[in-house]
This record gives structure tokens, C-alpha cells and sequence, in this order.
């Protein structure tokens, strides 16, 4: 299969004066992650790292306007599209129940061959489109060889839990444990804007919940907790951002849909 090349791999949109949403427009949607980078007076925060196909670390330094600042990655949970460049950057926080699967990956391929067909219903059911041959439709460079793509592992550098506090200098947000999706799934609570990083826990798409490691219970308690916070806005793990009126209906949605 030959697949045409998209030199210009991620794509970048400034959300608000230091939040920048960075995106891999041609892996498939499924695996397509949102990645936010914060930029703080001290630091700076990047929250995910996609699949990995190019190089992210370059992408994301241009994005700041002082490269040679610290930056801090955090994964919010370990599936291949959240972690897939985390070994390219020097400190890479998460919570530890996903440490030993960010140090030692399960493998991964571009192929969708690969991916089981229970995986595939699951997929389908939720309402996406079908699996590509290929979890992308473009390489990043004339030669690049999907197959020899791999997932590799990164050795946290440090870990985060409920209640810590990720702290930029002049920007300080909470870290929330929210599993269901992942059992050590963790998004960020920012309590001045009322902005939540919800990670996989809640976005405005088919959420995926009955996975491995995934929990309806632990799923719906995380989502009832979400509906409780003060938000005023809130930047998933996939798709666009929305409000509290759709925060609401999204839970409202998946709790009479569970039972819960």
C-alpha cells in the first residue's frame, strides 16, 4: 500500500493565551488523541503524546516561546494513542498504576489486522467509522516504513496520585484520579478557570468502556464525580472541547445507558 505523505504530521490550535491543542490529523480517529500543551512562568505541561509516528518533541518545543524551559509530560493513562512519543521527553509523570505499562509496553502495530476482532466490534458498536488497513492514511516522510513502528517503553520519572498538585509557576491544577477507563487514568483540575483536562474519562464521542482494564462501575463513579465539579470547560482525551451543558447531557447519556 502506498500512502501519501503529510510532511506537516501534527497540527496545532491555540485554545486560550497559554493552552495549545496539538493533534495527529491522519491516524484514525480512534487513535487520534488530543495532546495539551499549557505553557507556565516556570514550566511548561504537555498532557499526552499520541501515537508517536514522527518525531513529537520537535513539534511541541516550537509551540513554546522559551524551548529551553522545563517541561514536564504527563500521561494520563498508558493506551497506545496517549503515550506513543513519552519516551522523547526527560521527565514523564503517571499515576502509578500505569507505571509498569508505561516502562514495558504491551506491542502494538500500525496494522489493523492486528488489532482483534472483539476490539473491532467494540469500536464499531460505539460509533466509529471502520478500521483503516492502517491506523494511518499518510506517512510523515517519503520512506517511512509503518512496520517499523513500535511502541516504546518510557521509565517514569516520577509518579502523580489524587490530590497532587501540578504546579507551572503561575498555573496550578489538581490532579484528579478518574478511573474507568483505565484504572490508573488521572486528569487535571485547574480551579481558577474551572477548566477540567478530562483525559479518556469523558469527551464529546463514543466513550470506550468495556475494554480491558475498563470498569463500569469505577467508569460511572468517575463520571458522577465530573458532573459534580465547578466546570466551565472541559478538553478531552478525543475530540472538541464543550461546556457544562454538555458535560451534562454526556453523563446523563451514559449513566441511563449502563444503568448506573
Amino acid at each position: 500500500m502506498t500512502l501519501p505523505v503529510d510532511a506537516d504530521w501534527y497540527r496545532h490550535e491555540e485554545l486560550d493565551a497559554r493552552t495549545v491543542l496539538i493533534t495527529e490529523p491522519r491516524v484514525h480517529p480512534i487513535f487520534s488523541a488530543n495532546m495539551h500543551l499549557v505553557l507556565g512562568r516556570d514550566k511548561d505541561l504537555l498532557i499526552d503524546s499520541g501515537m508517536g509516528v514522527a518525531p513529537l518533541k520537535p513539534f511541541v518545543d516550537a509551540q513554546r516561546p522559551d524551548p529551553g524551559k522545563p517541561l514536564i509530560l504527563l500521561s494520563t493513562h498508558t493506551h497506545v494513542d496517549h503515550i506513543g512519543a513519552a519516551h522523547e521527553f526527560a521527565t514523564r509523570l503517571v499515576h502509578p498504576l500505569e507505571a509498569a505499562e508505561m516502562e514495558a509496553p504491551s506491542e502494538y502495530s500500525l496494522r489493523s489486522d492486528a488489532i482483534p476482532d472483539r476490539f473491532r466490534a467494540l469500536f464499531e458498536e460505539a460509533g466509529y467509522e471502520a478500521l483503516w488497513p492502517l491506523l494511518i492514511d499518510a506517512v510523515p516522510h517519503e520512506g517511512y516504513d509503518p512496520d517499523g513502528w513500535r511502541l516504546q517503553g518510557a521509565v517514569p520519572t516520577g509518579t502523580v496520585e489524587e490530590g497532587d498538585v501540578i504546579d507551572l509557576g503561575d498555573w496550578q491544577a489538581e490532579v484528579l484520579h478518574l478511573p474507568g477507563h483505565s484504572p490508573g487514568q488521572v486528569g487535571l483540575f485547574h480551579h481558577d478557570s474551572g477548566t477540567l483536562f478530562g483525559a479518556d474519562a469523558i469527551y464529546d464521542g463514543p466513550l470506550i468502556y468495556d475494554g480491558p482494564g475498563m470498569s463500569i462501575p469505577d467508569y460511572a463513579a468517575t463520571l458522577r464525580r465530573i458532573a459534580a465539579l465547578p466546570v466551565i470547560r472541559v478538553h478531552g482525551g478525543h475530540d472538541p472541547a464543550f461546556g457544562k451543558a454538555r458535560l451534562d447531557e454526556i453523563v446523563t447519556e451514559y449513566l441511563q445507558r449502563w444503568g448506573a
